[in-house]
């Protein structure tokens, strides 16, 4: 399934959304930001992600817990939020946003 970037902005709060590699390529996105940081947040959700899968996997090795399969994250700072999930990625308004309806929505992607 491709991501569906106009349903994410369609959220409520939703300022950009974008889909990136794993490598942490750009793909597509739409909303609020230029090409060049788009191409910058791109970098960004690939490499945060590449680092939560290996802190979800060195967790559940060290603590018996189960992090695995490693799904998606979260960074919250001033007004706004980046959530993440597989190889989608959107951006809210943290005021105006349903974390709980992001999430579910991302999870419906890719």
């Amino acid at each position: 399934m491709a991501v569906d970037l106009d349903k994410l902005m369609q959220l409520d709060g939703a300022v950009a959304a974008g889909e990136f590699t794993t490598a942490g390529e750009l793909v597509a996105h739409k909303g609020g930001l230029s090409e060049e940081h788009a191409q910058m947040v791109a970098m960004m959700c690939g490499a945060n992600s590449l680092m939560g899968k290996m802190q979800a996997e060195s967790f559940s090795k060290q603590t018996g817990m189960n992090w695995s399969p490693f799904k998606g994250w979260a960074v919250s700072a001033g007004d706004f939020s980046v959530c993440v999930m597989g190889n989608a990625g959107v951006f809210v308004e943290s005021e105006k946003a349903d974390f709980n309806e992001v999430f579910k929505t991302l999870g419906g992607q890719a």
